[in-house]
């Protein structure tokens, strides 16, 4: 028999905000914005962005308790390694927040979730530059 869920203490993070489709809706909505970001498109030289889009929802979605999916396929994130062979200063760190910011406001989370998921991505994007300016 199995116990119901009674508090949200006991659910992930991945799962109070809704699973998957919140993850994939954030990464969607995050791509949308960079496919017509002069600075930030070029970091991404694949034709089709939907790659990239599928990393990254991958990637959130095992960060905040959801399926070990993106480890099992591509081995540890290694995010500052992955992204070294880029130059990110300050204004790519902010064109990637401004588009992700419009992402996570179109999920419409409780504003404590809210508040959650945005410490951690301006805390990774403060991470990944590597370049002064």
């Amino acid at each position: 028999m199995e116990i119901p869920r009674d508090t949200l203490q006991e659910q992930t993070f991945y799962e109070q905000v809704g699973g998957e489709p919140t993850f994939r809706r954030l990464a969607h909505r995050f791509y949308q914005g960079v496919a017509e970001d002069a600075l930030l498109r070029p970091m991404y030289p694949e034709e089709d962005l939907g790659p990239a889009e599928e990393r990254l929802a991958l990637f959130l979605m095992q960060y905040w308790g959801g399926p070990r999916t993106y480890s099992e396929n591509r081995g540890h994130p290694r995010l500052r390694m992955r992204h070294a062979p880029f130059t990110v200063d300050r204004a790519a760190h902010d064109a990637w927040l401004r588009h992700m910011r419009d992402a996570v406001d179109e999920l419409e989370l409780a504003p404590e979730h809210e508040a959650e998921l945005w410490r951690y991505l301006t805390y990774a994007a403060a991470s990944m530059i590597n370049s002064p300016g």
